[in-house]
């Protein structure tokens, strides 16, 4: 077996050598390009922290359209839905109480030619509603738009 010698005294760490910054002067050109440029990335944030609160304010806008406008259109299509389910109980009662085949036929005309045109109505009614929901809520993102084109 080999034997190693190993030292009684730590070691001492050695110390970090002492680099003196030389005493250097900027030309003036240098600072003030520095200075401009500090400058102008004050004033590029100042442009983006401003286009990010107008999108932000797009954005709520928008939501807040879109979901004024999807109640709006749920409760149209829920009232129609009542109606039309309405419609379909009073038929179905009369039917029943028809005494005749001439006269289920005739209830069976009559019905399905007023749900037609009762269709007909809520599908148009509800286009139309659909229409100016599509368009009041891309109105808060076109004028968006064209105010973020004009600044630039």
């Amino acid at each position: 077996m080999i034997d190693i010698d190993t030292p009684k005294k730590p070691l001492k760490a050695a110390a970090a050598p002492k680099f003196d910054m030389p005493n250097i002067e900027v030309p003036e050109m240098v600072r003030d390009f520095a200075e401009k440029g500090v400058q102008q990335a004050k004033e590029v944030y100042a442009r983006i922290k401003s286009a990010a609160e107008e999108t932000t304010d797009v954005l709520e806008d928008t939501y807040t359209s879109a979901t004024k406008g999807a109640t709006e259109f749920n409760l149209k299509a829920l009232e129609a839905l009542r109606v039309n389910m309405n419609a379909s109980f009073d038929y179905t009662r009369e039917l029943f109480g028809s005494k005749t085949l001439a006269e289920a036929v005739e209830l069976s005309a009559t019905h399905l030619r007023k749900q037609f045109e009762s269709l007909s109505a809520q599908a148009k009614t509800l286009s139309a509603l659909a229409q100016k929901v599509a368009t009041e809520t891309a109105e808060p993102i076109k004028a968006g738009l064209s105010k973020t084109m004009k600044v630039q």
